[in-house]
């Protein structure tokens, strides 16, 4: 077997945009990592049909929100694929749709929890591990975020949009602030796209009820976020950082 592309690390790869970009970047030689936090069973599937690929494979468990977690999943990673060349900050969560009055600080706690610290946390580990300046080899940080983050998505979930405005701030400070060190760091900006996390709002259908007032009149497909993403983490985007790509069919 050749020797692997990259190692590329995907957060929420269980399912969704995550799924297709673990399976993507085995499909083109890379060896993955497939994170997840509780869905094991979606997570065994996805590193299936990346060793079927011919890749390398980790299933690690972890909650991104968790310090030690996230600590001993990069650890694990290195010990048995090598040191991650591109990590891909997908994991979050979306609660359900409601007003922003009707919302709580629990549901504020849990999900900026996840969608932002733990979005921090797998950079700041990057970062430690890529640095030139700290003896890394560099590589490429890519931000998952959302449309929200500039439609804000009122009557919905402004908690959701506002964790990816902070997404997107993340990308931008942190790209300029390892640009010399070897780090490249970028997001992707999805719209509406045939996954299951709308269920998760309380919609499965909402792609269908959005779709018409998107300019491509459709949903996207997670395989076409995924290829975003990878050109982002990839040597045909070497000089793009703390860009904010919109993969949203013109919304």
């Amino acid at each position: 077997m050749n020797a692997p592309a990259g190692v590329v690390l995907v957060t929420g790869a269980s399912r969704g945009i995550g799924a297709a970009t673990a399976r993507l970047a085995a499909e083109r030689g890379n060896a993955v990592a497939v994170n997840y936090a509780s869905d094991a069973a979606g997570a065994r599937d996805v590193g299936a049909a990346c060793e079927t690929l011919g890749a390398p494979t980790a299933v690690v468990q972890a909650d991104v929100a968790d310090e030690s977690a996230v600590v001993a999943m990069f650890d694990r990673v290195e010990r048995e694929l090598g040191a991650v060349t591109l990590l891909v900050n997908n994991a979050g969560i979306l609660h359900q749709q409601m007003d922003f009055a009707d919302m709580d600080r629990e549901r504020w706690a849990q999900l900026f929890d996840v969608n932002v610290i733990g979005s921090f946390l797998c950079a700041r580990e990057a970062v430690r591990r890529m640095s030139t300046t700290r003896g890394g080899n560099g590589g490429a940080i890519v931000n998952v975020s959302s449309a929200a983050s500039y439609i804000g998505s009122p009557g919905e979930y402004v908690d959701y949009a506002a964790s990816k405005a902070a997404i997107d701030t993340l990308t931008i400070g942190l790209g300029k602030e390892v640009a010399d060190e070897g780090i490249r760091v970028n997001a992707v900006r999805p719209g509406v796209i045939h996954t299951g996390i709308h269920a998760s709002g309380g919609e499965p259908g909402r792609v269908e009820r959005v779709a018409p007032g998107v300019p491509m009149r459709r949903g996207g497909d997670p395989d076409e976020v995924a290829r975003t993403i990878l050109w982002l983490g990839s040597d045909e985007a070497s000089y793009v950082t703390g860009a904010l790509l919109n993969c949203s069919g013109g919304r």
